[in-house]
């Protein structure tokens, strides 16, 4: 693209939102340009995708090279408790024999180059180590970006469209004061890295596990990587993991293994091959997801807490939904807030679907009990679990929980 050719989308971000709402709109004809400040590969937390990433992995000619990949293959997810019972695994595969039901357990600084890899041969221009400085806007329009070179150079560059897919640092969010954090779920991690630790034999050995601190108090995820590394993190409220602590994290956090058998005797004999990293401030969401002119998706517009390991599919959805809407509106000449957001309700009735389940997790839900209680839900809770959120129907296995908590309140009475 010639320096004096504005691009139809400026893009705000190189993460797994920004490549895949780059990459489909640049797939239809339209000049975009995608920025990202940092250089990749780079590292993120959030390695666990979930089965219904697929179907937009699959519109972004991604599969092929997944299945070429060195990346652990995953089936199945399972849920250990307080005490170190494992569950049957939730297998992906006998719920719906598809490839679809096949994920990947990825180092993000691998897939995410990959990603913005695939963006650029499909047509994307992609700076890396760029600072977007500022959003420009004209009234209540964005009309483009300022940006900032690594030698030292500004300039401001114009669309018809301003995608913002920063993530968590989301400009637009902290421009406007957008941000609403969600109470309900003010949790923080401490994770690290391990080699040797422990894993499941055979097809299950590339499960994604949950496991329970004692007493409920917090959760471990357990994923397991390539070239024999686990991803291993501990979940808790924000009060209980950093207030009241030594503010050493790494005690904190095998104070937490000592409380969770399960990731203890999983652990015995590793070998600590990263730093203990911390993040905080988990859930939130921005009160809007679209202006005239302007876009957000992923983290950028939220995040849910990573229970059920959710992020890359939300970001990958919300991605191609804003994508097919902005081609939309570039075609009829709409960029206003309602064509570029039109998607949003039906989209966040989704995420809230994934915020009850989380609840749930948390508030002690026996899924066991539940599914004995229902078991023509069974495949319902699956759907769920991999992701399979947007559809109205899964509203139903919602409705049944609300009674499963109505009856047992009155067998208590």
């Amino acid at each position: 693209m010639s320096e004096n050719q504005n691009p139809d989308v400026l893009v705000v971000g190189g993460g797994p939102g920004g490549t895949t709402v780059s990459t489909l709109i640049a797939q239809q004809g339209y000049r975009v340009q995608l920025f990202e400040r940092e250089h990749f590969p780079r590292f993120h937390i959030g390695e666990s995708l979930i089965p219904e990433t697929y179907w937009v992995l699959e519109r972004l000619k991604m599969l092929p090279k997944m299945r070429g990949s060195h990346f652990i293959e995953k089936f199945s997810v399972q849920f250990v408790s307080a005490s170190g019972r494992t569950s049957a695994p939730f297998d992906f595969w006998e719920h719906k024999p598809h490839p679809c039901s096949q994920t990947w357990q990825v180092r993000r600084s691998e897939f995410d180059q990959m990603m913005l890899n695939n963006a650029r041969e499909q047509g994307v221009d992609v700076h890396e180590g760029v600072r977007v400085l500022d959003i420009l806007f004209e009234g209540d329009r964005a009309v483009g970006i300022r940006i900032k070179e690594e030698s030292g150079e500004e300039r401001e560059i114009r669309a018809q469209v301003v995608v913002d897919a920063s993530g968590q640092s989301s400009m637009l969010i902290n421009k406007f004061n957008l941000k609403i954090s969600d109470p309900d779920l003010n949790k923080g991690a401490i994770w690290t890295y391990f080699k040797g630790a422990r894993r499941n034999e055979g097809r299950d050995g590339g499960a994604t596990l949950v496991l329970q601190v004692k007493d409920k108090l917090g959760w471990f995820w357990y994923i397991p990587l390539h070239d024999d590394i686990t991803s291993v993190g501990v979940v808790g409220d924000f009060d209980y993991l950093f207030k009241g602590r030594s503010g050493n994290h790494e005690q904190t956090f095998w104070e937490e293994v000592d409380r969770c058998p399960g990731v203890k005797e999983r652990l015995a004999n590793t070998e600590i091959v990263d730093k203990f990293r911390v993040t905080k401030d988990y859930t939130y969401r921005a009160k809007k997801l679209s202006g005239d002119g302007w876009v957000m998706v992923g983290d950028a517009f939220g995040f849910l807490d990573p229970l059920y390991s959710s992020g890359v599919l939300l970001a990958l959805k919300s991605g191609s939904l804003a994508a097919d809407a902005i081609v939309e509106g570039l075609k009829k000449g709409d960029t206003s807030a309602a064509q570029l957001g039109h998607w949003g309700p039906k989209y966040i009735e989704g995420v809230d679907r994934m915020r009850r389940l989380v609840l749930e997790y948390y508030n002690g839900l026996s899924f066991g009990k539940f599914i004995r209680r229902f078991p023509e839900h069974q495949g319902d809770v699956t759907d769920l679990l991999i992701g399979d959120l947007f559809e109205p129907e899964r509203e139903e296995v919602l409705k049944s929980i609300d009674q499963f908590h109505r009856e047992a309140s009155q067998a208590e009475a």
